[in-house]
Formats: structure tokens, C-alpha cells, sequence
């Protein structure tokens, strides 16, 4: 999920994640090893499950 503009991440105890950029890629697929956010695993999913 693409995610732009003035915004805060917070973590499960209310604290604000760090982020680089003004746009930013989140983890929908719980398979990234770098959450919140998006390391493009989903697509190696998407693959596997099409096998």
C-alpha cells in the first residue's frame, strides 16, 4: 500500500516509526522482513502460490 503526504506511522505502543520519505511503501502481505514496510515479498508469494 502506497502511502503519501503528511502522515505519522506509530508502532503498537503509540510510537512514531521513522520514515525517509514523503511517500512511502507499506507491508500489506505480513511477508517483509523490514515492517511496516514493503520489501517486495509479496510478489515471491504471489509466485509460489501459483506453482
Amino acid at each position: 500500500m502506497l502511502v503519501r503526504g503528511d502522515f505519522e506511522i506509530l508502532d503498537s505502543s503509540g510510537n512514531e516509526v521513522p520514515k525517509n520519505r514523503e511517500t512511502v511503501a507499506l507491508c500489506r502481505c505480513a511477508g517483509s522482513r523490514i515492517k511496516p514496510w514493503c520489501d517486495g515479498t509479496h510478489k515471491l508469494l504471489r509466485r509460489a502460490s501459483e506453482n
